[in-house]
């Protein structure tokens, strides 16, 4: 097992992304997904999807993010993916139904965003123990109800964008490259 006990940087410094590029071209650049809920913690055993398990224990200072460079030498890399977040959309069908949910939902601690006139929580768990707090909510059609994953989610989602994460850069070669 691997023992992590630092965040080097993030993938787009410069000095890091140009290793990183070397290395992705050997095929010696490894990830680890961490599910959004996980990215504050500084103890984590976790494996990357080369298989290799790490132990991680991070100072106080430093927390995981997407991008983060966990492993950085001559032969290998080990980079944060942050999975991706699923989303439970809630639309309140009136004005009293959109102060009870929020009232649940408050009550209930849950991470939410707001778009509009809809409310999204963050699935950390199973959809169904979400939905089953509210179940008198959905079941009289005063809140509507759908699951997404944000990387699938299309602009009429109406999810607001800025979680504080940042996407994957995607990688493109110039062909004489």
């Amino acid at each position: 097992m691997l023992r992590i006990e630092r965040v080097l940087g993030s993938r787009l410094e410069p000095a890091l992304s140009e290793e990183l590029h070397r290395l992705e071209h050997r095929g010696a650049v490894d990830f680890v997904n961490v599910p959004v809920a996980d990215l504050a913690r500084r103890r984590l055993l976790i494996t990357t999807r080369g298989g290799e398990e790490l132990a991680i224990a991070l100072p106080r200072n430093q927390k995981l993010f997407d991008g983060a460079v966990l492993l950085l030498d001559d032969a290998r890399a080990i980079v944060v993916r942050a999975a991706t977040q699923r989303w439970l959309r809630l639309e309140p069908r009136s004005i009293s139904d959109a102060i009870e949910l929020g009232y649940h939902v408050g009550n209930l601690h849950w991470r939410v965003r707001f778009g509009g006139e809809v409310l999204f929580v963050a699935l950390e768990g199973r959809p169904e123990d979400y939905t089953a707090r509210l179940e008198g909510l959905i079941a009289s059609r005063r809140v509507g109800v759908s699951i997404f994953d944000e990387e699938t989610a299309d602009a009429e989602s109406g999810l607001p964008p800025d979680d504080g994460l940042s996407s994957p850069h995607p990688h493109h070669h110039d062909p004489s490259h």
